[in-house]
């Protein structure tokens, strides 16, 4: 819990939120604890955090950056097509509420909303926001296996064979993107590993 609390308020206080955003926190925490969840939960929101904090020098706004990895999976529903959207709206809403100047408030709007792997990332901080939340890809075997078996649970809705061919097309599509990474930070260190894994479930 200090882990998470030292970012939280580093970045709050970073981006110029008035107070110290103890409910705002409080509520983000809960989120990310909600039972539905079983990838998109604190222990992703860990990894982005402690992945952020080793190339924090890297991004150009760090502060709307880290607070775009608390806001960008805020809103989770499995069966939802605008959890990207209404966490961004959440995000900007709230910083905007606390008096955060619009334009910094809009710009993690933005990063959020770049989470949805639509489209190869463009700006330095989206791509280096987007790289953090695609670490996963390029994590060591066992924790790749466990994030496919969370995300499983997650869709455990879905018959299997039509889960089986729908991950495959998700996966497959960032194995055949030129580069999955676009920072060389990301690329130099995952790369290699991600494309194992994802020829690994989907070969």
């Amino acid at each position: 819990m200090d882990f998470f609390l030292s970012s939280w308020q580093r970045a709050w206080t970073g981006i110029g939120a008035a107070g110290e955003g103890d409910a705002l926190f409080a509520q983000l925490m809960t989120a990310y604890a909600e039972p539905q969840r079983h990838y998109h939960t604190q222990q992703h929101l860990g990894e982005c955090l402690s992945a952020f904090d080793d190339v924090r020098a890297l991004a150009e706004h760090p502060d709307e950056v880290e607070l775009a990895l608390w806001f960008h999976d805020a809103i989770y529903d499995v069966k939802g097509h605008e959890n990207e959207q209404r966490s961004a709206d959440w995000a900007r809403d709230a910083l905007r509420a606390a008096g955060v100047l619009g334009e910094s408030a809009q710009h993690v709007h933005d990063l959020v909303m770049a989470t949805r792997h639509t489209a190869v990332p463009s700006g330095h901080d989206e791509q280096l926001l987007v790289d953090i939340d695609l670490s996963i890809l390029g994590a060591e075997r066992t924790r790749f296996d466990e994030y496919e078996q969370q995300i499983r649970k997650e869709y455990a809705y879905v018959p299997g064979f039509l889960f089986r061919r729908k991950r495959r097309e998700i996966l497959k599509g960032f194995l055949d993107r030129p580069a999955i990474y676009s920072t060389p930070h990301f690329h130099d260190v995952l790369e290699a590993r991600a494309r194992d894994n994802l020829r690994r479930v989907t070969g």
